[in-house]
């Protein structure tokens, strides 16, 4: 066979793969999806909420007292030696202390593209945030989220295996299932779960004995349960048919709260003219055979952007995005 005919037939089946490709990651992003607007009543958006575009701003963490009627957000005080000119906050996750109280606040920090997790304790009388340590692991490279189990240990979610840029984009294109779930504790760090397209959010049930995470991709709820040595087995996966982002649990009945992203194409390009929608779905009795999967909020961008996160309190269900703004409702 000829020099040509050869680069003829390389040619030709680079043309397929990436054809295929294309067509999956198309399918995989919901990109065809079509949504019916399903709005709640008396919603409207918190002011002070909303990341600029491209803003050079560090971040912020702020309070919100959902049952305040005013609904004003309170920038927290952060003391301490932390660097606060590269604070890039992600993933957050509250722990109590049983023995004396004390809360405890856990964000996944991202200076400079980095991946490292801060542990600060909560200062209520101040609305301050007290400084504690910094967290750095090869584990812990590309942290999407985080639930804490402990003073100083969590499980975190990887969304990506590489962290070069280049191969962070490949590893979607292939459909690479190389994500993972990682425990850290002073004494340990492992991976203990892994086969995720895209590791998202993770949250804990109010019994402490399963871990809920987001396989964004693949469009489902992975359910785990916690073993003694930490490790975690597969229980079931619960599909959610939109690419759900992070995972609130109501810690009375334990339902799941999902704020979600429709297309996720849309996500990607950011088109002001056709923006990215919003969807919030709730999870009821997961641990059944049969869970009941409810759309609660859906809308098209016009009135919320890249819907993130969305938990319930009070009667009232507030939605937090990727980078807009943040809208609180009325549940029917």
């Amino acid at each position: 066979m000829g020099k040509l005919a050869v680069l003829s037939l390389s040619v030709a089946a680079l043309a397929v793969l990436i054809g295929e490709r294309l067509i999956t990651l198309r399918h995989l992003s919901l990109s065809y999806r079509e949504l019916t607007q399903n709005y709640l009543p008396n919603c409207h958006h918190i002011e002070g909420i909303g990341l600029p575009s491209y803003s050079d701003d560090s971040g912020k963490i702020y309070t919100l007292n959902l049952l305040d009627s005013k609904m004003k957000i309170k920038t927290m005080n952060i003391k301490g030696d932390l660097d606060k000119d590269s604070f890039n906050p992600h993933g957050i996750s509250l722990y109590t202390d049983d023995k004396d109280g004390a809360v405890y606040l856990f964000v996944v920090n991202h200076p400079q593209g980095n991946s490292q997790v801060e542990i600060f304790r909560f200062v209520e009388d101040e609305n301050a945030l007290q400084y504690i340590k910094t967290i750095k692991h090869e584990l812990l490279h590309n942290v999407n989220d985080i639930v804490a189990v402990g003073t100083e240990s969590f499980y975190a979610t990887n969304d990506h295996y590489f962290t070069n840029g280049i191969l962070k984009f490949v590893e979607p294109f292939l459909s690479l299932p190389w994500c993972d779930v990682v425990y850290y504790s002073p004494q340990t760090v492992q991976v203990v779960a892994g086969g995720f397209l895209i590791a998202n959010g993770i949250n804990i049930s109010p019994d402490k004995r399963h871990l809920y995470v987001s396989d964004l991709l693949k469009h489902k709820i992975v359910v785990l349960e916690i073993q003694k040595n930490t490790v975690l087995s597969h229980v079931k996966e619960v599909d959610v048919g939109s690419l759900c982002d992070n995972i609130e649990v109501d810690r009375e009945s334990g339902d799941l709260w999902l704020g979600c992203h429709p297309n996720g194409l849309k996500c990607v390009f950011h088109d002001p003219n056709d923006p990215p929608g919003s969807e919030v779905i709730r999870i009821e009795n997961i641990l059944s055979e049969k869970p009941k999967v409810t759309q609660v909020y859906a809308d098209d961008g016009s009135v919320i952007i890249a819907s993130s996160v969305a938990t319930p309190y009070g009667g009232k269900l507030l939605i937090g995005t990727v980078y807009q703004k943040a809208l609180i409702c009325d549940l029917k």
